[in-house]
């Protein structure tokens, strides 16, 4: 790790520091070469007014946690490495910094499908991936969720079941794997697949993380297929992230009485593309 790279990352590691002030303290300080000095603090209370983040920037714990972070086969990646996926750079606000554990390879693939939907879900969901993912992954595509109960969790356990790739994006840090009964998912995938978050390792889930999370699974995917969800689901924001940026959005059509197909048929009437079988997302992915 070069001393640009090591400045980032502490600062990154920094309570009260947000996307915006990294933003405007690279805009003045490019290279973060007076990042320990007086002036820099000064900068630094002016942004953010916290002593907390003074602290954090002077203290050696978090320099050691950094350090500690390759012994636990945790990768860092900036968005100045080659390794940072080239879909997400094109982003609002993509992350400064991802910390990954698994195979970061996954994360230069081009054909990388994001699948999303409710907590809660029914029989007809389960049934849905079981039906459209086989096709997909043997193929080749990479299936892209949340790691979180439901409809993700199902999208990942059926990508592993057929010796596919996936990736789970979290929020919270890789310590911190929430929901507490995905933790052997999480292992798994740790050890097989990859599992990123843009927050440090230590960092414990909070609410606001959650929907934040959403850009980044839509963001390294070329695609979105909300599977079920609600009216008022975070899938729904999945979907909205990658409206905005462009990107696919497939949409699994279900009953008029059912309120877990009630965000899906919302997203058809919007434009999003009815999804029956496999090929009608293999057409989007040209191959």
């Amino acid at each position: 790790m070069d001393n640009f790279t090591k400045r980032l990352v502490h600062l990154h590691h920094c309570r009260g520091i947000g996307w915006k002030t990294i933003y405007h303290i690279l805009k003045i300080d490019p290279q973060l070469k007076s990042l320990y000095h007086h002036s820099f603090s000064d900068l630094i209370l002016q942004k953010s007014a916290t002593l907390t983040t003074l602290n954090d920037l002077h203290s050696d714990l978090i320099h050691e946690q950094i350090q500690q972070y390759s012994q636990n086969d945790i990768r860092i990646i900036t968005i100045y490495d080659d390794e940072y996926p080239l879909l997400l750079k094109e982003t609002y606000q993509p992350p400064w910094v991802i910390y990954a554990k698994g195979d970061i390879s996954l994360l230069k693939k081009d054909n990388l499908l994001a699948v999303v939907g409710s907590r809660e879900y029914t029989e007809y969901g389960e049934n849905a991936i079981n039906y459209l993912l086989p096709k997909l992954i043997e193929k080749g595509i990479v299936i892209v969720s949340g790691l979180a109960m439901g409809i993700d969790a199902i999208a990942h356990h059926t990508a592993i079941r057929n010796d596919g790739r996936t990736i789970g994006v979290i929020a919270g840090g890789l310590f911190n794997i929430y929901p507490k009964t995905n933790k052997d998912l999480a292992e798994e995938m740790m050890k097989n697949q990859l599992i990123i978050s843009e927050y440090p390792p230590h960092t414990k889930p909070d609410k606001w993380q959650f929907p934040m999370r959403n850009r980044i699974i839509s963001g390294i995917s070329r695609g979105t297929l909300v599977v079920q969800a609600k009216r008022k689901s975070g899938s729904l924001i999945t979907a909205n992230f990658a409206v905005q940026e462009g990107r696919e959005v497939f949409a699994l059509p279900g009953s008029i009485f059912s309120a877990f197909s009630a965000g899906t048929n919302e997203l058809i009437q919007l434009g999003a593309k009815l999804i029956n079988v496999p090929e009608d997302i293999l057409d989007e992915f040209i191959y």
